[in-house]
């Protein structure tokens, strides 16, 4: 079986952020973790940083997605949603963590 959409997208990001030597950790749902918590977390630089990953045409972000990429931003770490590896670069470009 092979990986869906989103999956290769996120895996794509996972292998970037290993080459670039940030510290990241996939995020899974469950009983024990918190809805809406960004699918990778990381570490880039000193800087904490969060990843919504969406596949490329057209995934949506919900409510709660958006409401907690809001509160990491406000707390001063970086927060984001990307359907690609080239937006992801563009991201940590912008925030100046590449």
């Amino acid at each position: 079986m092979s990986a869906g959409p989103e999956k290769r997208v996120e895996n794509q990001i996972k292998n970037y952020l290993d080459k670039i030597g940030a510290y990241h950790r996939k995020t899974h749902g469950s009983l024990f973790s918190k809805a809406g918590t960004p699918d990778i977390l990381a570490c880039i630089k000193g800087k904490f940083v969060a990843i919504e990953v969406k596949r490329e045409d057209g995934g949506e972000v919900s409510p709660l997605q958006v409401a907690n990429i809001k509160m990491i931003q406000q707390a001063g770490g970086v927060a984001f949603v990307a359907s690609s590896l080239k937006e992801t670069k563009q991201y940590l470009a912008e925030f100046h963590l590449i």
